[in-house]
């Protein structure tokens, strides 16, 4: 078999295997089939099997204990250092687009519950990481404006007063960090005049929250999630 030709038989087993993982559907620590299982199921050869086995090791998706079988990964939970997840994310447009899709409901909520519940020192939180956040953009200091970026997400998140949202918000913050913080640069790269309307959109979102508005709130931050979904899917397709 051609060389081209067996690479694209491995790429494909490794997304369909990366998609298994991905889904849920085999948890961290599960065993997985067994090379000559995977092999039939697919219909390639154990070769192949062997190469896919191989890279997913490599990154950390799995791990192959002798004698005893293929394994999911501990770090495929959402702690993991570094996360998977973010590769796998950041490797797939798809992917990419279903985390924002999530965040989109999550966060709306967030900011929804911050308007509505946030207290006194919430209100003082957010907004002075908001003028941080304004403040690093004005000077053009791009690495602190994206740590902020992800600052200020947690701070809404911690005014929303649920305890589900902030153990969920909690458990997926590293994800969520890289998430951001690759959307913002990735933005960043698109067209630098971004950042304006990004800052614009935070300001508009701290603003809803800060006048204890949550429907505008959750309108607002949905917009922004909308709108960084719909410049990276343009980027994409160009």
């Amino acid at each position: 078999m051609p060389k081209s030709q067996q690479h694209g038989r491995v790429a494909e087993l490794i997304g369909k295997l990366e998609t298994t993982l991905l889904d849920g559907s085999v948890p961290a620590n599960a065993q997985l089939a067994s090379e000559r299982e995977l092999a039939e199921r697919h219909g390639v050869s154990r070769n192949t099997v062997r190469e896919a086995i191989r890279q997913l090791e490599a990154r950390g998706l799995i791990q192959i204990k002798p004698r005893s079988g293929i394994f999911v990964s501990d770090r495929m939970r959402t702690g993991g250092m570094p996360s998977p997840w973010a590769h796998l994310i950041s490797s797939s447009p798809a992917r990419r687009d279903d985390m924002l899709e999530f965040r989109r409901v999550l966060e709306g909520a967030t900011a929804y519950f911050a308007a509505l519940r946030c207290t006194d020192e919430d209100r003082a939180r957010i907004m002075g990481t908001m003028e941080r956040l304004e403040h690093a953009r004005e000077i053009g200091d791009f690495a602190s404006e994206s740590r902020i970026d992800v600052e200020l997400h947690e701070a809404i998140a911690l005014a929303s007063g649920n305890s589900m949202f902030l153990h969920l918000h909690s458990s997926i913050t590293k994800m969520l960090r890289e998430h951001i913080i690759r959307n913002v640069d990735g933005l960043r790269e698109l067209d630098r005049s971004l950042s304006d309307l990004l800052l614009l959109q935070h300001r508009t979102i701290c603003e809803a929250i800060y006048a204890r508005r949550p429907e505008e709130a959750r309108t607002a931050m949905q917009a922004h999630i909308d709108y960084t979904r719909s410049k990276l899917s343009s980027d994409d397709g160009e």
